[in-house]
């Protein structure tokens, strides 16, 4: 189907949870998903800065059914509480776990938990939200949009050295924690299958979005002028977010699905694989067994 990600259905009605709605990519899925209609629960983890998002949504689309939930992905704690806070929803159509950390520092530091900072927060932070909000997932037959990158093209994914002890660098530390959650949304959508469960995970990847090209919202979006070199290379984070509510919202998408621009880094949204580490059912199956040990946080998909 031809999708336009500037002419959205209405979504009246609808109601989407986004981790990370603060700030870039984030913001922009909550405000394309508010501005046609649909009630949007923001997650993060600084109040100061979800009253800013919030506002600055409300103003933007006049849409009034915009609220929050604290959440901190470095602290297992919050994640539970936050899980406890989407189960009083009743219904959401779809949990999109945009939220992470692109530079976790030059030095590897960890969650409160103690694991890695980066894969603690972007894929272990978003296994167990996942894990603690199955029963609301599905009682409500939702999507769960995960976030992968381009990033993980440049570092192989090595399980076995997932939390950087061996070797550290605030790259490498961020591409094994994409490359987890890529893993992570294909070994759940396999698992999903398994159990006949009416919930969905797909993928969705931004490109190659900066902050410099993306509109301006005052306090939270500050672009400054691209190098005019990158302009065919590169789009806004507005235009980043695409995928993500694409993934979130287009009838025709499916589980197991990997939504990201035409053109790789650049374009409009488009259904495609992962890539084949991603899908690999024996990392998959690892990765899983790893993540219920670190977060002490079993699945129970519950349905057969």
């Amino acid at each position: 189907m031809v999708w336009n990600p500037r002419v959205l259905p209405d979504l009246s009605g609808r109601v989407y949870a986004v981790t990370g709605g603060t700030a870039g990519i984030g913001y922009f899925i909550t405000e394309q998903l508010a501005a046609a209609g649909a009630r949007v629960v923001v997650l993060g983890r600084d109040p100061g800065r979800l009253r800013a998002a919030v506002a600055m949504v409300r103003s933007r689309t006049g849409n009034t059914g915009v609220s929050t939930v604290l959440l901190d992905l470095a602290d297992l704690d919050s994640v539970a509480g936050a899980a406890e806070e989407l189960s009083r929803l009743g219904h959401v159509d779809a949990l999109i776990e945009n939220a992470g950390i692109t530079g976790p520092g030059p030095a590897r530091r960890t969650t409160k938990q103690g694991l890695e900072l980066a894969v603690g927060t972007n894929h272990f932070g978003h296994f167990a939200l996942t894990a603690l909000s199955m029963p609301l997932l599905t009682a409500s037959a939702a999507r769960v949009v995960l976030a992968g990158s381009l990033i993980t093209r440049m570092y192989p994914f090595d399980l076995d050295d997932l939390q950087s002890e061996r070797k550290y660098s605030d790259f490498r530390a961020y591409s094994l924690s994409k490359h987890a959650v890529q893993s992570f949304a294909i070994e759940l959508d396999r698992r999903l299958r398994a159990v006949n469960s009416p919930v969905q995970a797909i993928l969705a990847h931004p490109g190659f979005s900066l902050e410099r090209t993306s509109p301006e919202r005052r306090g939270i979006t500050e672009p400054v002028p691209a190098m005019r070199f990158l302009a065919p290379f590169t789009h806004g984070k507005d235009h980043g977010a695409w995928s993500a509510v694409r993934a979130a919202i287009d009838p025709t998408a499916t589980g197991g699905t990997s939504y990201g621009p035409a053109f790789g880094g650049v374009g409009r949204p488009r259904a495609g694989r992962a890539m084949a580490a991603s899908r690999d059912p024996e990392r998959g199956r690892r990765l899983w067994t790893l993540s219920e040990e670190v977060t002490g946080v079993r699945f129970s998909l519950g349905r057969n």
